[in-house]
């Protein structure tokens, strides 16, 4: 079943613009038609269209149901945009499809791009969170400032930071990641950080790791991290059952 999205469906009973359109126009669906809508934060409602307005679909909500994420964790991306947004755009879709909780795009010393277009951004994230079959919405942060960004209260998650420069030890993603614990992971612009950017960052308790023995584009060190990370939590979910 197609997913819609309406964040305040169970108050206004009503498909927002976007997806009334898509809804009454591109799905030709009318009165009496079932559809399954979610509010992004992690509650589905299976529905009966009532009114089938291009612009304002109506519907009766028949039942509703929590769906549990299905990874483990809070997982935080942030990371500093590349000059083509198209890549960034890619990681934001694909991100959401493997599991994340929270999107930041980090202004660095050395960034190439100082702005996005937030709208573009949340298009997507909602795009990307119906087409795979999800209900929560991941938190989306827009720009924020590098330093402010790493005097934030995380919690018990562990901080990691990539960083290319024998500086700091070199030390594996993959070896220093605790199973099923919270991650917060930064990638940097293409340019790499700046020296007392990482200074700042391991003061405030970030772990310098590496992705491998291989240089990796900016977008693919963010989603190779991901990855991994959600593979090394459902390796261990599943022999933890056994």
């Amino acid at each position: 079943m197609i997913r819609f999205y309406a964040p305040d469906i169970n108050e206004t009973f009503t498909l927002p613009e976007s997806d009334s359109g898509h809804c009454c126009r591109v799905l030709r669906m009318t009165e009496g038609d079932e559809i399954e809508v979610v509010n992004g934060k992690g509650i589905s409602y299976h529905c009966r269209i009532t009114d089938a307005h291009p612009k304002r679909t109506k519907v009766e909500v028949l039942s509703e149901s929590l769906e549990q994420k299905h990874w483990i964790g809070n997982l935080t991306l942030a990371v500093a945009p590349t000059k083509n947004m198209d890549r960034m755009e890619w990681l934001i879709e694909k991100s959401v499809e493997i599991g994340i909780d929270r999107i930041i795009f980090l202004k660095c010393e050395r960034s190439e791009r100082k702005e996005v277009k937030d709208d573009r951004i949340l298009k997507i994230l909602v795009s990307a969170m119906k087409q795979s079959m999800k209900a929560t919405l991941p938190v989306y942060d827009g720009m924020v400032d590098f330093k402010r960004f790493i005097s934030e209260d995380f919690g018990k998650a562990r901080k990691f930071i990539g960083y290319c420069s024998p500086e700091y030890p070199r030390l594996q993603l993959l070896e220093q990641y605790e199973p099923l614990k919270d991650a917060v992971i930064v990638i940097g612009p293409e340019g790499d950080f700046a020296p007392q950017e990482i200074k700042n960052a391991v003061n405030n308790g970030f772990e310098c790791v590496t992705f491998g023995n291989t240089r990796l584009r900016t977008e693919t060190a963010a989603l190779y991290s991901l990855t991994n990370i959600h593979s090394i939590n459902e390796y261990t979910r599943i022999h933890k059952s056994k």
